[in-house]
């Protein structure tokens, strides 16, 4: 919305007001206005010198007396038309400021009514008095020349109307002064040619700068949107550095008291203490799975997330799925069927999962009663649909609720009905895979969301091998620990030594260098932080302990870290990469099958070895 007032021009963009000085939007146009003149002026006056010499030329053949005139009119056209190509050329070097379009604007007006004069002069200097025919000639010539000067020096009008009132007025009065039936017609004509090109000349000027006013007004509205757009960005980037630094933050806690949760779960309890800690684990898994829908989020902005791309069936999927959540659904008294579907899909089996996941735990949360359904129908790919019975969704608040921290009946916050992230990652995840996320719903009848996942050109899988069951026995060996927060250094070491590992835990490289100097045994493992204290580096330290013991030591690097490029550099490592706070299984499940696999490589290599001396 603009609103003008007697100096001050308004704009007003989502709620600011821009106030920009009249005087500042005028000197831009008139500017403008002056480019375009000097632009398109050269041409109309070569095209009026051309048009002089011709005329000049045809009049001299076809027997003209005034040969002195002939030559003194050319002499004055050449000097007009020579310096006002001159001024076009200091113009275009000197590139003018748009305040200082005034002086310019003068000089091409000044030229303009020296060629005004010009053609006015013609019929006197160029004709015998008393011949009709040459002055007819003169006046079509002059005519044409201030008809097509209306194009060319219109943009802008002062100049305009210097070229025109110095040729036709004078004709004009002539025409009323002359006693012959010619003149007579003449100042009939002449008046009305004058007021229709004035009035012609003034439209074609007010349009163009109307034009010129909306264009400029386009442009400082799109600068204006562009530095919101930056200002927005460089919020989005801070609010994402506020995140991974709370986010590391919070997380070195969590993950110390779920290492100590671990290792207070293996020690001889009554059964009201261990009912105590199993209540600490559940507040600690709780608050794992906030964390782990920040990280999600903050990784998927990060680019570092990639699709593996391979074809699989969707009915073990959407099994494991409803199986996971059934328990959650008898809790709630809610009914959580599963459709069959024989179809195979080509997509990422991990994200896919992970997008089903999050609707159907966000169907169950918004469902009070009846149950929710999880189908597929085959139409232009696979559509995967989650149906529930809840409370629907208003139609105003659909494209909203996938936007992160929106959540829909939950002003007190409520932890048992999430963070708001969960849609928000679906939306984030069904665009990386480019799959068409779409929602149904009504207030009061419930909801549909789909993905449509694309179909495999092959409806038949081959039946893979089954995998090797995992051994229930869990090796045993040294693991090196290195994290410069002393709570995770004891809570990881007494966590690990419950499990039958030898620990050693330092803060630092250089710590850990010292610890190890006198042992003789090789370590199986290494643990280490991302981000230890002095700047140091967890990659650097793996690369340097793995160089150190001159093998494919196994390392995993763990993380609090969100922040985009410390997620993209830690992913770019080829480390195996672990988020804090790291739940025990998943922490003894990578411990253990790590170790298993060094063991063996160690045992190959030493039949290798112990065939080469006996060969």
């Amino acid at each position: 919305m603009m609103t003008e007032g007697p100096t001050i021009l308004t704009v007003v963009l989502q709620g600011r007001e821009l106030r920009m000085p009249r005087e500042v939007v005028s000197d831009r146009i008139r500017a403008e206005q002056i480019r375009m003149l000097y632009g398109t002026g050269r041409v109309g006056v070569i095209a009026a010198a051309v048009s002089a010499f011709l005329l000049a030329g045809a009049l001299q053949f076809i027997g003209s007396s005034s040969s002195l005139g002939t030559r003194l009119w050319l002499a004055y056209v050449v000097v007009v038309v020579t310096g006002h190509l001159a001024l076009c050329r200091r113009f275009w070097r000197a590139a003018p400021a748009d305040a200082a379009w005034r002086p310019w604007a003068l000089g091409f007006v000044a030229f303009s009514g020296a060629e005004g004069a010009m053609w006015a002069l013609a019929s006197a200097a160029l004709t015998t008095p008393g011949q009709v025919d040459q002055q007819l000639l003169v006046l079509v010539v002059a005519g044409s020349v201030a008809a097509g000067a209306l194009a060319v020096f219109g943009t802008y009008l002062p100049a305009f109307y210097a070229l025109l009132f110095p040729f036709a007025v004078p004709y004009a009065i002539a025409a009323a002064a002359g006693g012959r039936p010619f003149d007579h017609s003449l100042a009939i004509l002449f008046p009305i040619y004058i007021v229709a090109f004035a009035v012609l000349g003034r439209k074609i000027s007010a349009n163009l700068v109307e034009t010129l006013r909306l264009r400029f007004e386009n442009e400082d509205l799109a600068r204006e949107l562009r530095i919101q757009k930056e200002a927005a960005e460089q919020a989005n980037i801070a609010k994402s550095s506020f995140l991974a630094a709370a986010s590391h933050d919070l997380r070195q806690p969590v993950h110390a008291l779920s290492l100590l949760v671990g290792a207070l779960q293996g020690h001889a309890m009554s059964d009201e203490m261990r009912g105590l800690v199993e209540h600490i684990g559940g507040s600690v898994a709780a608050m794992d799975g906030l964390f782990n829908s920040l990280l999600d989020i903050s990784r998927l902005d990060a680019g570092v997330v990639k699709t593996s791309i391979e074809e699989f069936a969707i009915q073990p999927l959407l099994a494991r799925v409803c199986r996971d959540y059934g328990d959650e659904a008898e809790t709630r008294g809610l009914g959580l069927v599963l459709l069959p579907c024989s179809a195979i899909v080509r997509s990422d089996p991990v994200l896919i999962e992970r997008i089903l996941r999050n609707l159907v735990a966000n169907a169950l949360r918004y469902t009070e009663s009846g149950r929710v359904v999880v189908g597929c129908r085959r139409r232009n790919g696979l559509r995967i649909e989650v149906w529930d019975t809840g409370r629907g969704i208003p139609p105003d608040q659909q494209q909203q609720i996938f936007r992160e921290f929106y959540q829909l009946a939950n002003s007190e916050r409520d932890r048992a009905k999430g963070l708001g992230l969960g849609l928000a990652i679906v939306d984030r995840l069904a665009k990386l895979l480019d799959c068409r996320l779409s929602l149904k719903s009504a207030p009061g009848k419930g909801s549909v969301f789909r993905i449509v996942v694309p179909l495999a050109h092959n409806q038949v899988l081959n039946a893979a091998l089954a995998p090797e069951a995992p051994l229930n026995a869990m090796p045993r060996g040294l693991i090196l620990v290195i994290d410069d927060d002393a709570a995770i250094q004891g809570a990881m070491a007494s966590l690990l030594s419950s499990w039958g590992h030898e620990v050693v835990a330092a803060g630092s490289l250089a710590e850990m260098l010292e610890r190890v100097e006198t042992s003789l045994r090789r370590p199986d493992l290494l643990l280490c932080d991302y981000r230890l204290r002095d700047g140091e580096n967890g990659i650097d330290v793996i690369r340097r302990l793995q160089s150190e013991y001159n093998e494919a030591l196994p390392a995993v690097l763990i993380t609090g870290d969100t922040a985009p490029d410390r997620l993209r550099e830690a992913r770019e490592s080829g480390l195996i990469l672990l988020h804090k706070p790291v739940t025990n299984i998943k922490l003894r499940a990578t411990v253990g099958n790590l170790i298993r696999a060094n063991i063996g490589d160690r045992l190959k290599d030493a039949e290798i070895s112990g065939s080469e001396q006996l060969s």
